[in-house]
């Protein structure tokens, strides 16, 4: 296998949903993003071997989306490209499908990424309606037409809003983290803690300049608007909960991910490729690993990451604690949580097919500069985020292995190694 190299990635600034972004289209935002890229790397004219993005609240007639994207660049058109969907994880599994393509030589340059907007949200009509206007179409006669249209009513023209719930249980996310957290014994006050330390930690990271070659302005907006650099442990502990009202919730606002727009892209390249090109190589992908859990009986929604992750140190023969860089996406603080305390659960751990516990990390090495929960969490853009924000940290070391793990919706967990 040929090695796998992070050249760089690059991102509009993630935004509250409903504001800045507002109106503005998935294949606006990333391709933006890309052109932006195209232009860094100097790839315009170029043909590249492969190109995967995707977004999780797109449009049907966006069937195309990711060639659309390339299309809308100066990329040279004969550049092929197609759409993933793994939820959250999207962007981290177009990453990790590219450099697969890479490392066996089938490619040797690949841009991934990913765009989420709920501020453009692709509303649908009721299925009833959907079928008259459909009858509608094929009806031969106007007397059959006629019928047709007086059998709509008021309730059919209710329109169906996007639902981030999942089908098989009817419970949101935070709905089932709430499950979790009460399962694992997570405190509110603990939830609370790992918030503040995400907002501070992103805040520092702009007050050094980290984000500056990391994300390109975007209407009118420079950085990242959720990031709070003065929020206190009091004021986030005057929120009330957000998803369990009956007095004993423990997520809220603060310790949860808010609804955000935003796209990001990563180049990718095999190493022989970055040298002829003389790319400065940030990082390498390494392995990587999915897993899924059986969440509708029983089994915590978000835990995913824990079983590829103990895969995957399998694999590798080794430890948790052999990272320098821990990126755990930050759905909830709550999920992160749990996550870290099952790997210390000995019992947990047998599950997963470890004799002994994992163990615990040193939490100094977690999510550095900022997680989802300061940042945002534009779905399909995540993943490529964290890939980038992460390349560029074990770049900035010289050395070093970084742990990246996403959870994501319909129970199942993208994890990934980097190292430098």
């Amino acid at each position: 296998m040929k090695k796998v190299a992070i050249i760089g990635g690059l991102r509009i600034p993630f935004v509250r949903s409903f504001k800045e972004y507002n109106h503005i289209s998935n294949q606006e935002m990333l391709t933006t993003v890309l052109s932006a890229l195209v232009d860094k790397y100097q790839l315009s004219g170029k043909r590249l071997g492969e190109v995967a993005l995707g977004a999780l609240l797109n449009r049907s007639t966006d069937w195309n989306f990711a060639r659309e994207c390339v299309l809308g660049t100066s990329l040279d058109p004969h550049t092929p490209a197609y759409g993933v969907l793994r939820a959250c994880g999207t962007s981290l599994d177009t990453t990790i499908q590219l450099g697969l393509r890479i490392g066996c030589g089938q490619i040797d340059t690949a841009i991934s990424g990913g765009s989420d907007t709920n501020s453009d949200i692709p509303l649908l009509f009721q299925q009833q309606l959907a079928w008259k206007l459909a009858d509608l179409r094929a009806a031969k006669t106007f007397s059959k037409r006629l019928k047709i249209l007086a059998s709509i009513r008021f309730k059919d023209l209710k329109p169906l809003y996007p639902s981030i719930v999942e089908p098989r249980t009817g419970l949101s996310m935070g709905q089932h983290t709430e499950k979790m957290v009460k399962e694992w014994g997570i405190t509110r006050q603990e939830q609370d803690a790992l918030a503040y330390r995400s907002h501070m930690n992103a805040a520092k990271a702009y007050e050094e300049g980290f984000f500056n070659d990391l994300i390109i302005p975007y209407k009118g907006v420079k950085r990242d608007t959720i990031v709070r650099a003065d929020t206190t442990p009091e004021k986030l502990a005057a929120l009330k909960p957000a998803f369990d009202f009956s007095g004993k919730g423990s997520l809220t606002a603060g310790n949860s991910t808010l609804y955000t727009d935003g796209a990001a892209a990563l180049l990718m390249a095999s190493e022989e490729f970055a040298q002829q090109q003389n790319w400065p190589v940030l990082a390498h992908l390494v392995d990587a690993e999915t897993a899924a859990v059986d969440y509708v009986n029983g089994e915590g929604l978000l835990m995913a990451p824990t079983y590829a992750v103990a895969r995957m140190l399998k694999r590798n023969h080794l430890k948790l604690q052999d990272f320098d860089i821990y990126e755990i996406h930050e759905a909830f603080s709550g999920q992160v949580l749990c996550t870290l305390k099952a790997w210390e659960d000995a019992a947990y751990c047998k599950k997963l097919g470890w004799d002994t516990p994992l163990g615990s990390i040193d939490r100094d090495k977690l999510n550095t500069k900022g997680g989802s929960v300061a940042i945002g969490h534009p779905f399909a853009a995540t993943g490529a985020r964290i890939v980038a924000q992460t390349a560029k940290m074990l770049q900035q070391r010289g050395s070093g292995r970084a742990l990246i793990s996403i959870c994501t919706a319909g129970g199942m967990g993208v994890t990934a190694i980097l190292e430098s």
